[in-house]
């Protein structure tokens, strides 16, 4: 996908972007705020090595920074209804969906006034830095992707300084919450949209946390999310022990509902010590995807297990049975990834286990595309508001580039023309029509 449109291509795409973005500013209101949007937008799509508010401005005709700011940082136009038209088109547009995919991405700042800036790991640097992170949940098919929804993580040293908050326009009832609390939030928000439901795909960050996979079992969504070598489980089911009342006596204090579980059941052991037991015969070579330049394969083993890494015990409920799927590559000295895994009661063939595993690679590219080519990380903004409704509108533009995309496809089976009984929602701005982005090469 190329993210950055020159000025002349995206004169003749301006028709096609009004269509697209029609829908998707409706919930926006007034008609300046369509009209704003459309040059958010465009400057986003623009050739640019920046792209923050000051730059774009520069870049568009008839585009007034003041205008744009107030847009962008104090508009009150509600950022779920506009993020929830897009997921809808997006599940519209891209066919075979395959997962939601689920991870975080980081903002280096060099100042301490943005919300949720502190020093903490920062991925986009690999070390401890001072940034922002933000979880996000993706719409996967097997040819590409696009974000759905994000939340803003916002660590102690904001959620217990309220003052803080207050000058960041944090809302009030803002409360502490982890990532994988942020991530089942983004969850929630797409059942509650009626999206399909899909397994949903993350790294060992949300994989290691029991209480997130139980809460996706609670929620009946299917999942294969990566986790650390370290993890700790069994081999079959923990056991209970066998409680016999005393003879002669009667049991004093409210009654046991649970018997204990038996003390002399086997050790839980670690991923490594797993792999390492299983036969030759376990181990197969599966083929996942094509890559740039051949087939993505490895070897495979899987096998039933019960985690004992982050069960809260005591606890009157065992572990859920879930599939550890095992990567050793073909002459490797040891395994080199783990997955914990439940795709449903149907048998789960070992193909499938790894083509889902393995479906999280998009997100990176993603992360990608929306930084290096629409600014995902440019915004210069310090307010909560102003932050959201930059990412939405940089989710915008990503869909909107995933539609000229499709559009690009030979054998794509859908319209992305719009129905002609419907009337498109105007985005041209309270005086007139909106300028076409001029062409410097004439």
């Amino acid at each position: 996908m190329r993210g950055i449109v020159r000025a002349k291509e995206l004169a003749a795409l301006d028709r096609e972007l009004e269509r697209f973005l029609a829908a998707l500013v409706a919930p926006m209101g007034r008609s300046e705020r369509r009209h704003w949007a459309k040059m958010y937008v465009l400057g986003l799509l623009l050739d640019g090595e920046r792209k923050s508010i000051e730059p774009m401005a520069e870049r568009l005709e008839g585009a007034e920074v003041q205008a744009l700011r107030q847009f962008v940082g104090q508009s009150p136009w509600e950022v779920e209804a506009v993020q929830r038209a897009l997921a809808h088109w997006v599940v519209d547009a891209l066919s075979e969906p395959e997962v939601w995919m689920i991870d975080e991405t980081s903002f280096p700042k060099a100042g301490e006034h943005s919300v949720g800036v502190a020093r903490q790991y920062c991925g986009a640097l690999g070390k401890l830095a001072n940034c922002q992170v933000a979880v996000s949940l993706h719409w996967s098919s097997a040819q590409m992707s696009c974000p759905l929804g994000w939340r803003l993580y916002l660590p102690k040293a904001w959620t217990e300084d309220p003052e803080r908050c207050a000058r960041a326009r944090v809302p009030k009832d803002t409360v502490a919450r982890t990532k994988t609390e942020l991530a089942l939030e983004l969850v929630d928000q797409m059942l509650g949209w009626d999206l399909p439901r899909l397994p949903v795909v993350a790294d060992c960050a949300y994989g290691n946390d029991f209480a997130f996979r139980a809460a996706l079992r609670q929620r009946e969504l299917r999942y294969a999310v990566a986790v650390e070598r370290t993890t700790k489980v069994w081999l079959a089911a923990p056991r209970r022990a066998a409680v016999a009342p005393p003879i002669g006596k009667r049991p004093r204090g409210r009654a046991r509902r649970h018997a204990p579980w038996a003390e002399d059941q086997p050790k839980p052991l670690d991923l490594p010590a797993v792999a390492h037991q299983l036969p030759s015969a376990a181990w197969q070579k599966v083929t996942w995807r094509q890559g740039s330049k051949a087939p993505m394969a490895s070897r495979f083993a899987r096998v039933q297990v019960w985690a004992s890494h982050g069960w809260p015990v005591p606890s009157p409920r065992p572990p859920a049975a879930e599939w550890l799927l095992i990567e050793w590559p073909e002459g490797a000295a040891a395994p080199s990834d783990y997955w914990l895994a439940e795709l449903g009661p149907q048998p789960v063939g070992l193909r499938r286990l790894v083509r889902t595993a393995r479906a999280r690679w998009r997100v990176e590219l993603d992360y990608r595309e929306l930084k290096d080519e629409l600014g995902l990380d440019h915004y210069e903004g310090r307010h909560w508001l102003g932050w959201h409704h930059h990412v939405t509108l940089v989710s915008m533009a990503f869909g909107f580039l995933r539609s000229q995309q499709l559009r690009g496809k030979k054998n794509f089976w859908c319209d992305l023309a719009p129905d002609p009984a419907q009337t498109a929602v105007p985005l041209d701005p309270p005086g007139g029509t909106l300028p076409v982005v001029p062409n410097p090469l004439r």
